[in-house]
């Protein structure tokens, strides 16, 4: 019985750690489409959007580095 309540929580673990909000491809196909649209690009600068769009992952940004003072510099208030 234990073995059971173990893989159903880690079954329950591991599909709740899965995006909700995961594209399919046509799905973010037709957002970036939306996007470039938007913006009303065409020719090559549609093409280079659509590009870097579509190869975005859909995994949320990562947070930029806290900039420090450099050493010996007077700390802020």
């Amino acid at each position: 019985m234990p073995r059971v309540a173990f893989v159903a929580g880690l079954f329950a673990a591991l599909f709740l750690n899965t995006p909700a909000s995961a594209l399919t491809a046509k799905e973010k196909q037709d957002i970036c489409n939306f996007g470039a649209d938007d913006q009303k690009l065409t020719g090559g600068a549609r093409k280079t959007f659509l590009t870097k769009c579509m190869a975005k992952e859909d995994a949320p940004a990562k947070p930029k580095k806290k900039m420090t003072a450099p050493a010996g510099a007077p700390a802020s208030k």
